[in-house]
């Protein structure tokens, strides 16, 4: 074969020190095996440490040159010189046992699963049933050298990888697989040699052994199924008899102790097969001093009267894993209510937070910077982190009760209990340290967390992980890691917001200190002495609350700077505080909670609506811990609700003080959660349009009850929503537009009439609410300004049939029923639907709606203001889309079922699916509408007053920008949008409308 004319420089590049040795042996290997020296050198390069792996291959082939060239010229060479030269282990293994070399001649690298890890080493010594062929020494060593065998196979896998990171779960779980099927060999076997006399100094006859339950229950790494390649397996083992009128439970409990004593020898005894792991039972109750097996009865007096807190923490990850998995079943169901209860223990928190301070103040002095696993920054920090949030919020909530940590890790971030960007940080970190603790492992399938000191296994260990190309960067790279998780671990673990304030400067710790005005300048607070005094009157005193609170200040203040007005944001706050600061939840969220602080900060400094809101409702600054308490609540659960406040309250002005607080407050959780940016304009519009509905209906109820309680009723009545309400689009500030409708039904029609009216004069007297008005807008009744309130049913027909105008069937257009007598509502939905669905329009109707449409533009528009800002009424804003899609339904939506929506965007989508605007048209109007929608709402929100121009105050343009999502300094950003995106709509709709 061609022999290599690599320099030393290349034997160099691939990984070699020792240059002049690999210059002689590789060609000559390669002669020897008949292939081509650049090949075999290719494969050496991969290898963790190339001189490593030449030595391993030349000792081996010195002593089996056949079996070992075989492997060497098959499919599975590179793996094979990835595992030897990543682990001197297995080069002893292959040394004892070269016929294990076999498998890289042919298998390609694969994880057993559970149920071939079980069947492998059971098969290794031949059981059937539960018991072994054979017992004592011979079977414990085939068992050993069965796994072992497994094992490489795993690590040629692993080693092979190209992202040994995203693989490590799959790793991690087949180690775990691997060492539940070993142990249930090692019982196989304990049960044989048990029941054969002659083995050992025990003897049970088979039927007693068989009808002696025994479950290995998995702890730890081996219950998370993320096992190390070498650690202890800790276990704790349940035993019972299976037929006590056969076998006496004490009898069943002697043979269980013998058979657990028997399977942990098998593992871990010393032999010609050297050990595999410890077999490790100290967690089991009273530890080391407590018996090694016990009934579940036993287990469960345990920890329901003695067990310490630390023992749930270590039954966190509890699983069966081998013997018999029912009863270990059994045993996890008893004990899985006490650990998701065990978090309101006395002082369980503390606790568990000392316990970790204990675990780090007894490493060696000497390795405490090298501690993979238990030093600051380590494993260990990810871990008791993880632990302490799941035992904490799993008493609630199910889903965050994982085994695995990275799975635990998830499911607390899809819970919201940690951020998400914190989870991910945190979650690539422990990989990392995994994968490293494991490289250190494999190194001499030893048991080891320490890091190593030397710049030669250093390099090794980087290229064995592939995390980094040298000894150095590998350093560096564990320096960063340790210092973000023991932040992380900091931050999450002890209050959260300790390390925030541990990380603000001197002069922003210093409240009160000279220096404070001018920072509070020059963060952005434009009324720094204000800012102080507010400052001065929160953190004053000794009490616990100005304590808290000084705790707090320097961290929230850094974060108001960062909304839109921090002035009114502090302001607020303190408000708020004034109210809540002595109540022991709000102290509580505030000082372990940083998410829900930093979005109270948000809410306030972006929203004098919202801080207005907040003034009547303080305690609904408890929404902010939780995401579900933000999201707009059922339709279901609201009508509930004012059912109940109506049957609570006996006179109609009390219910309506009750039906109003509880629209202030849906609405205020409405505004927090757009402000947050929970909720997209549509969502937001039908909720606003559902609590606006819930809160009619609530009113209506009162006052019909009241007159039918006083004077009679006798009629029926309904309230129909119109306008942006009928189609569901409300925003903040929106109008309510309606119309009342009556049918007498059992009173003459005066009476009826007089029914009607004074309902509709109780309706606008009970929902008045000067704090957050809602006005019950008629302008779109018959006749307009100058039409009657309310008409009778009979009324409405009349007009529509003998004067309606197209502008009347327009606005019908999204009339809908909202609340009062179903069978009226549907009787005035069939009448309406006659009107504002027309079998033909005529074209002269179709120009009245255009001439209308300019006479809107040229005279409804306030005298001054700029066509081009106007949100409702200027050029490509709400107007113009929804004309445009409304001559469209009373053109189309006889002949088109899906045009007959209230909704305008559900119309304009109707319209794009049958044709009759392009996709693009649509997209250009879609968006023109939902930017003027949110922009409407956050200048109601920002302002605390409705306006519909878009503000040409920059500092007004910034809040609102800001309240888009938009980033600071973005007014101008904000106004060009605006102005493009209305400019292309209103291209679109002059086309489509005004020249169609």
């Amino acid at each position: 074969m061609q022999r290599s004319r690599t320099s030393l420089t290349g034997f160099a590049r691939a990984g070699f020190t020792e240059l002049t040795r690999a210059a002689e042996e590789i060609p000559a290997l390669a002669d020897a095996l008949g292939l081509d020296a650049d090949d075999l050198l290719a494969s050496f390069q991969r290898s963790a440490d190339p001189d490593q792996a030449l030595e391993a291959v030349l000792r081996l082939r010195s002593r089996h040159p056949g079996t070992v060239d075989d492997a060497l010229r098959g499919p599975g060479r590179t793996r094979l010189l990835l595992v030897l030269g990543a682990s001197d282990g297995f080069l002893e293994f292959f040394e004892r046992h070269p016929v294990e070399l076999a498998a890289f001649a042919s298998r390609p690298p694969q994880l057993p699963d559970v149920v071939e890890a079980r069947r492998q080493l059971l098969d290794s010594v031949g059981a059937v049933d539960g018991f072994a062929a054979q017992a004592g020494e011979d079977a414990w060593n085939a068992l050993r050298v069965r796994y072992r065998s497994l094992l490489a196979g795993v690590a040629a896998f692993d080693l092979e990888q190209a992202d040994p990171l995203g693989g490590l779960g799959a790793v991690t779980r087949s180690l775990a697989d691997l060492a539940a099927g070993a142990i249930e060999a090692s019982l196989a076997v304990a049960r044989t040699q048990l029941s054969t006399r002659g083995h050992g100094l025990w003897y049970f006859p088979a039927d007693e052994v068989r009808l002696t339950r025994l479950a290995v229950i998995a702890m730890g790494k081996t219950g998370a199924s993320e096992l190390n390649y070498v650690s202890d397996v800790d276990v704790i083992f349940v035993g019972e008899s299976a037929d006590a009128s056969a076998l006496e439970p004490a009898r069943a409990l002697d043979i269980a102790t013998r058979l657990a004593m028997l399977t942990m020898r098998g593992i871990g005894e010393a032999g010609l097969e050297p050990a595999l792991w410890e077999v490790d039972a100290n967690l089991r109750p009273e530890g080391k001093q407590g018996a090694l097996v016990r009934t579940l009865e036993s287990h469960r007096a345990y920890y329901e009267r003695w067990a310490k807190n630390w023992e749930f923490q270590a039954l966190l990850k509890s699983r069966p894993l081998a013997g018999d998995l029912e009863l270990g079943e059994e045993y996890a169901q008893t004990v899985s209510p006490l650990v998701w209860s065990s978090a309101s223990r006395e002082d369980f928190v503390g606790s568990v937070q000392r316990m970790r301070e204990r675990v780090t103040q007894n490493i060696r002095p000497d390795d405490v910077d090298v501690q993979l696993k238990l030093g600051p920054g380590g494993l260990r920090d990810v871990e008791f982190t993880v632990q302490l949030l799941q035992l904490v919020h799993g008493q609630s909530d199910p889903s965050v009760r994982q085994r695995g940590t990275l799975e635990a890790l998830q499911a607390l971030a899809d819970a919201g209990y940690v951020g998400r960007v914190e989870a991910a940080e945190f979650g690539r970190d422990y990989r990392v340290l995994r994968l490293l603790e494991h490289r250190l492992q494999l190194r001499h399938l030893a048991r080891t967390h320490l890091m190593p000191r030397d710049d030669e296994e250093l390099r090794v260990l980087a290229r064995s992980s592939g995390l980094a190309p040298n000894a150095h960067d590998l350093v560096e790279m564990w320096s960063g890691i340790k210092h973000r998780v023991r932040s992380l671990h900091e931050r999450l673990f002890y209050r959260p917001l300790l390390a925030a304030v541990a990380a603000l400067s001197a002069d922003e710790i210093a409240l009160t200190s000279e220096q404070a005005e001018a920072r509070l300048s020059a963060i952005g607070f434009q009324n720094p002495k204000g800012a102080l005094a507010h400052i001065a009157a929160m953190t004053s005193g000794v009490s616990r609350k100005a304590t808290i609170q000084r705790h707090l200040l320097p961290v929230m203040l850094q974060w108001f700077a960062e909304g839109a007005d921090p002035d009114y944001g502090l302001l607020a706050f303190r408000r708020l505080s004034d109210s809540l600061g002595d109540t022991y939840w709000f102290l509580r969220m505030l000082r372990d909670s940083s998410g829900a602080a930093r979005r109270l900060t948000q809410v306030l400094s972006a929203s004098r609506y919202a801080g207005e809101l907040f003034e009547r409702i303080p305690e609904a600054a408890a929404w902010l811990e939780n995401d579900d308490e933000l999201r707009p609540r059922p339709f279901a659960t609201l009508e509930d609700e004012v059912a109940a406040i109506v049957q609570r309250h006996d006179t109609p002005d009390a219910a309506a003080f009750g039906l109003r607080t509880a629209r202030r407050r849906e609405t205020l959780r409405l505004a927090v959660a757009a402000i947050l940016g929970m909720i997209g304009v549509e969502e937001l519009g039908r909720a606003l349009t559902d609590v606006t509905t819930v809160h009619l209906r609530g009113t209506l109820r009162v006052i019909r009850e009241a007159t039918a309680a006083t004077r009679g009723d006798g009629i029926e009545f309904a309230i129909i929503g119109m306008g942006r309400y009928g189609g569901g689009e409300l925003g903040f500030g929106s109008d309510a537009d309606v119309l009342y409708v009556y049918r007498a039904r059992d009173v003459d029609p005066q009476t009826a009439g007089s029914v009607a009216m004074f309902i509709v004069n109780e309706l606008n007297r009970l929902t008045d609410d000067a704090r957050l008005p809602l006005d019950l807008d008629i302008d779109l009744r018959p006749e307009g300004k100058n039409g009657p309130p309310v008409r009778s049913l009979e009324s409405y027909a009349a007009y529509y049939r003998r004067w309606s105008l197209t502008w009347e069937a327009q606005a019908l257009l999204r009339a809908r029923g909202v609340a009062g007598d179903q069978a009226l509502i549907d009787d005035f939905t069939a009448l309406a639907d006659s009107v504002r669905y027309p079998a033909s329009i005529a074209p002269q109707e179709v120009r009245e709606v255009k001439r209308i449409k300019a006479r809107v533009e040229n005279e409804r528009l306030p005298q001054g203001a700029d066509p081009a800002r106007h949100l409702k009424l200027g050029r490509g804003s709400l107007s113009d889309v929804e004309w445009l899609v409304q001559l469209t339904q009373l053109e189309h939506a006889v002949a088109t079922p899906s045009l007959r929506t209230t909704s305008t965007l559900d119309a304009l989508s109707a319209m794009e699916g049958h044709g009759l605007i392009s996709a693009p048209d649509a997209d250009r109007l879609r968006a023109a509408w939902i930017l003027a929608s949110r922009a409407r709402s956050a200048v109601t929100l920002w302002l605390n007053r409705t306006s519909d121009v878009l503000p040409s105050d920059r500092t007004q343009l910034e809040g609102v920008a800001r309240l888009l999502e938009y980033p600071p300094g973005s007014a101008t950003q904000l106004e060009e949008d605006y102005l493009g995106v209305t400019r292309r709509a209103r291209a679109v709709f002059e086309r489509l409308f005004y020249d169609s």
